[in-house]
């Protein structure tokens, strides 16, 4: 019987692992009052990857960009020193919501960039991209690491 309860977990275990392989942390959408808009990120969550964010890109595609986990609840700032492309910069809280939004900051700016508060997550798109697209603070976005979002 013992047997059997550890071929069966080790066949479980098997089955879970190529899908828990395939987790994509690339999708993402943010929910605003004109509709459902998504995007395909890069997710950075460490120190170094955090620093370097989308430093020395040249181009980002509208559908595009980068989502900073803190993995805390803080406040946070950003600046652009080193970045060649504008971006809008939406600092989003543990549960999803749009704190505030930086549109268009400016290239290779050194200037800091803060959120108005406490946040968990800073979402960079094409700078202007958050205008065209009507979005907002107050908004939703939703990502599988964003938990209070689903």
């Amino acid at each position: 019987m013992h047997l059997l309860k550890t071929t069966a977990s080790a066949l479980l275990l098997l089955l879970i692992l190529p899908l828990a392989a395939c987790a994509d942390d690339s999708h993402l959408v943010i929910k605003s009052a004109n509709g459902d808009h998504p995007f395909t990120v890069e997710v950075v969550d460490t120190p170094s990857g955090r620093a370097k964010g989308l430093m020395f890109r040249t181009a980002l595609a509208p559908d595009a960009g980068m989502l900073f986990d803190f993995h805390e609840i803080r406040p946070v700032s950003f600046w652009m020193q080193n970045t060649l492309i504008p971006l809008d910069m939406l600092f989003v809280t543990h549960e999803g919501k749009v704190a505030n939004i930086h549109v268009n900051a400016r290239p290779q700016d050194p200037t800091s960039i803060p959120s108005d508060g406490p946040v968990e997550f800073v979402l960079e798109i094409p700078g202007g991209r958050s205008v065209e697209l009507g979005i907002a603070a107050g908004d939703t976005v939703v990502h599988d690491r964003i938990t209070g979002a689903k």
